[in-house]
């Protein structure tokens, strides 16, 4: 449960105002002292992530945000902050002093918060102190058509009710897209090529790889893991064809040349555009690419932090391979963790990462807030895939994506495309 990436948990946001409790709440929750908690308005300044599980929700992620009613000029940075986990946010807890008023800000996030279509509950906190505020159960009642579950984060009581509140709310389907299972069928035989370099973590396979081999055994299939250097040994050691073969991006053209025209091919990086975000989108994107001109901006945005190694995909190959392209350079800028700078609208291109680190939600987002600003985005996958030429093969496995794409004569042969 500890080990379960945070983009597979369900992201549950706790907002409200300063020292109402938030952090108090999460520490009740959690049964841990793992949020910094005072008496002093304002401590929590930047969200803060706490990793726990809920039965029978699962894993989650508690996510504590700087207080709604913050003021001056930090305090508007870090409401900004506040309001922007909303877009990676699957639920909703609003924390109230049980004592108080329902003020404009916590109305409004609620407002919000529907307006993403995202489920609410309210948390009148500090029970402990006194009986809640008649008029505020009134008026959350009217005008929001919420009720409000009543807890005392210090001593514990309604944490429990809480917790079924949450589990009573909790999104029926968070995180049931599959990454590559309804593509097969039982028992098929798919090929995975993971080649071995210095973005490899020692001693075990990279997030997406492990991810893709659990979801071919949850649909009982089975699965042959290669680096590029055994792939035409393991293809030829099997007894039928695969019914897919996946590789890792980097080494798309060399899988390309040695995989059977008959047999079905794509990548991690693709499979990840589908399952967290938009691979229609994303494949659209690609053909921006070839309007770009020498001195264009372009965005390399990751959704994680991670010190760059020698000949780093996103910050080394993929911008030489773009520059190449276009007979030129490119003026190039990276984003790591965040999300997007807010200059959007001067890019001419965003190439995002596979988002194995954030959830479907925040992915969507970030896709939304591109198109908003009329720039076009691809990830890494589908950019290299354009870039050397195999686009269409490589969505060969989804065929419905392929004919918006490309139309339909291309996508009646199956494998290699001239």
């Amino acid at each position: 449960m500890h080990k379960t990436p945070r983009g597979n948990r369900l992201h549950i946001g706790i907002f409200g105002g300063r020292n109402v409790g938030k952090s108090s709440l999460i520490n009740a929750i959690t049964n841990q002292n793992t949020a910094l908690v005072s008496d002093v308005a304002g401590t929590t300044t930047d969200p803060v992530y706490k990793t726990m599980e809920i039965v029978p929700v699962g894993p989650v992620v508690l996510i504590d945000t700087a207080g709604l009613d913050d003021q001056g000029e930090l305090g508007e940075l870090r409401v900004k902050g506040s309001y922007s986990v909303l877009n990676k946010t699957e639920l909703v807890l609003l924390v109230l002093d049980a004592r108080g008023s329902l003020q404009t800000y916590e109305e409004d996030i609620i407002n919000r918060s529907k307006g993403k279509k995202l489920p609410v509950i309210v948390v009148l906190n500090k029970c402990d102190l006194s009986p809640p505020n008649e008029e505020l159960l009134r008026d959350i009642k009217n005008r929001t058509g919420l009720d409000g579950v009543r807890v005392s984060a210090v001593t514990g009581k309604g944490i429990e009710e809480l917790k079924m509140a949450i589990i009573h709310n909790a999104p029926t389907a968070w995180d049931d897209r599959p990454i590559v299972g309804d593509l097969l069928n039982p028992g098929d035989h798919v090929i995975l090529v993971s080649p071995i370099d210095a973005s490899a973590p020692k001693g075990r396979l990279i997030l997406p790889q492990v991810q893709t081999l659990r979801d071919i055994l949850d649909h009982n299939c089975t699965a042959s893991v290669c680096k590029e250097t055994e792939f035409v040994t393991t293809l030829n050691g099997l007894q039928s064809r695969p019914a897919l073969v996946i590789t890792d991006s980097q080494v798309f053209k060399q899988v390309d040349a040695e995989t059977p025209a008959d047999v079905l091919l794509t990548s991690f990086s693709i499979l990840y555009a589908r399952q967290k975000g938009d691979l229609y989108t994303l494949a659209l994107g690609a053909k921006a690419i070839d309007g770009l001109r020498p001195g264009d901006k372009v965005l390399m945005a990751e959704a994680c932090t991670h010190h760059p190694v020698k000949d780093d995909i996103g910050r080394v190959k993929i911008p030489n391979w773009l520059c190449q392209h276009v007979g030129g350079a490119l003026e190039f800028e990276w984003a790591s963790g965040t999300g997007y700078p807010d200059n959007l609208r001067e890019f001419s291109l965003i190439v995002h990462c596979g988002g194995c680190m954030i959830n479907p939600r925040e992915m969507l987002y970030r896709l939304t807030l591109a198109q908003a600003n009329n720039v076009p985005v691809v990830n890494y996958g589908v950019a290299i895939a354009h870039l050397m030429g195999i686009l269409p093969r490589v969505l060969s496995p989804f065929p419905e994506i392929k004919d918006a794409i490309f139309g339909p004569s291309i996508s009646k042969e199956v494998g290699k495309d001239d």
